[in-house]
């Protein structure tokens, strides 16, 4: 027996120009900045991790986009500063908030 995965084709296609948004773009940057607090209230930090990973994957099939995914890791990953070696190696990095 042959193991086929179908995966579904996207509703439209994309266009090539398709840029990442950078400039402040919600409506109501607060109620979202809640809501992600909100959504972490009670949780380990396992199981944030978890839900973060969760939102990142729906997220990125909601955009639907390779080039704006990646433009959005390499984004992403710039703004980590390099880490330090010693006992404050795993420690939280601050989140850089748009202006």
């Amino acid at each position: 027996m042959i193991d086929v995965q179908w995966r579904a084709a996207p509703a439209e296609p994309q266009p090539q120009h398709a840029r990442l948004v950078t400039e402040p773009n919600l409506a109501q940057p607060d109620d979202v900045y809640e809501s992600l607090l909100e959504m972490h209230r009670d949780l380990s930090d396992a199981q944030s991790q978890a839900a973060n990973a969760q939102l990142i994957l729906l997220l990125a099939n909601h955009i639907g986009d390779t080039a704006v995914l990646r433009q959005a890791m390499a984004l992403a990953r710039a703004a980590v500063p390099p880490a330090v070696p010693g006992p404050q190696a795993d420690a939280a990095v601050p989140i850089p908030v748009p202006a």
